[in-house]
């Protein structure tokens, strides 16, 4: 078959890949996806335990009311109904046994209602939220005036320029940034850290939702995108590894596969990831100072120790632990009570920029694991577990050091029609659900101006 000038070969089938095909498939354009593995969504999955009959998160994916790409692409899916909307964040925070305080949002405008959230905060005396405060406001001013000043810094030396205490840090703001850039905050990026919290948490007060799917999230957004592409005269591969990309002329001609095949196209979105990216690039290409600094990003694991007991042990949905090697527990019940079906008993629990960890074996982390548990939660210790299971992502998300976020990339190339895509690029933001879409349809609308 001739190759047209609206034929886009998309390398990958994660969230990234989905989103730049259904876009380009709306747009006119006829696309081959192809994914390597036997089944698309890349990190992002969900698989059914044969035991339970819960669905199981290969990490702990948390949407936020913030993600308006993401939530755009489900409604194009047809698929946001999908989802559970918690529209009052409220966090439960142990810091040992019967020492808890709740992060919890107020019902006025935002920022007002993250302010309120605050003050209520019982970890910190009054002094201390009162200076957290004024810290909000400090790093919404240095964000608006010097977002490049940030992007150089570290949040440890963010928190030592906005004057925060050992004791803030420790309750208030380490967690929330680890929580969300997936690292330690002696590496990760203040910049990073600003955009989070002026997305999720210092506007809209709906913003700072937190939005669950109902399904497996395999099931949330793999069927219909698919189905979108191939109404489109396109075409989903899995199993489709490509081995190399041709060139010539200046441009990428083909991609060719392990078993022989070489699909040509006018345009391609490289959705994979950056060590996978230099591996499918010909050599030439790699040295160019666009691609080269690829091979010096750096990732972050995750763990995520899911475990039944039998009975339940908490009534929260979310809950923080506090200078503990374990570091968010996630009561599916509580989360998916409005489907009536989780098991009372089933807790997810979360370690994040584990890289300390994550060769460890699955014993010695759920042994540290039910630890921390019977620690913060000694009504826990009188619990028996009737399942457990580890999931390790060894490499979760691109690291959010300020050297790593400096270097990603963004979608154009210098090869004329190849894009990047993927939770890696340069979106502003932490790689997230969010990010891996944002970079989707911006490689989908590049093409689009391209072919125009």
């Amino acid at each position: 078959m001739a190759v047209e000038g609206r034929d886009v070969a998309v390398v990958g089938g994660g969230l990234a890949g989905l989103s730049a095909g259904v876009a380009l498939a709306d747009a006119g354009f006829r696309v081959a996806l192809l994914e390597s593995k036997p089944a698309l969504g890349g990190r992002t999955y969900s698989f059914i335990d044969d035991d339970s009959g819960d669905f199981v998160d290969n990490g702990q994916h948390v949407m936020m009311g913030c993600y308006r790409e993401t939530l755009a692409f489900l409604d194009r899916l047809g698929t946001r109904d999908q989802l559970i909307v918690h529209p009052d964040l409220a966090i439960e925070m142990l810091d040992g046994p019967g020492r808890s305080a709740v992060v919890k949002t107020a019902r006025l405008p935002g920022p007002l209602h993250m302010s309120a959230a605050i003050l209520g905060y019982r970890h910190l005396t009054i002094g201390e939220r009162l200076r957290a405060m004024t810290a909000g406001l400090r790093l919404r001013r240095l964000w608006k005036r010097d977002p490049q000043k940030l992007r150089k810094m570290t949040v440890v030396a963010l928190m030592d320029e906005l004057g925060q205490g050992e004791r803030a840090r420790r309750c208030f703001w380490y967690p929330i940034a680890i929580a969300t850039l997936n690292e330690d905050p002696q590496l990760a990026s203040a910049g990073l850290f600003a955009a989070v919290l002026e997305r999720a948490f210092f506007a809209r007060r709906s913003d700072s939702a937190f939005l669950y799917s109902k399904v497996g999230l395999s099931d949330l957004y793999c069927p219909a995108a698919t189905t979108i592409i191939e109404k489109a005269d396109g075409v989903v591969a899995c199993r489709s590894i490509v081995e190399a990309l041709e060139f010539e002329d200046g441009q990428i001609v083909a991609a060719r596969l392990r078993d022989g095949t070489r699909l040509q196209a006018a345009n391609f979105v490289l959705a994979v990831p950056p060590d996978r990216l230099l591996k499918l690039l010909p050599e030439g290409a790699i040295t160019d100072p666009f691609f080269a600094p690829l091979a010096n990003l750096q990732t972050s694991p995750i763990i995520c120790a899911h475990l039944w007991l039998d009975r339940e042990v908490t009534d929260s949905p979310f809950t923080g632990f506090i200078g503990s090697t374990t570091q968010w527990l996630f009561n599916k019940r509580r989360i998916f009570d409005a489907n009536g079906v989780t098991h009372p008993g089933y807790l997810s629990f979360v370690i994040s920029g584990a890289r300390d960890l994550v060769d460890r074996s699955n014993d010695d982390l759920l042994h540290i694991v039910l630890g921390d548990l019977h620690t913060m939660i000694p009504a826990s210790r009188e619990a028996n577990v009737t399942k457990a299971l580890v999931l390790k992502e060894k490499h979760a998300t691109i690291a959010p050091d300020p050297a790593s976020d400096l270097s990603r990339p963004p979608v154009a190339t210098p090869i004329p029609n190849v894009f990047l895509a993927g939770d890696w690029i340069q979106t502003g933001l932490p790689a997230t659900i969010e990010s891996a879409v944002i970079a989707g349809h911006t490689a989908a609308r590049a093409i689009i101006a391209r072919a125009a």
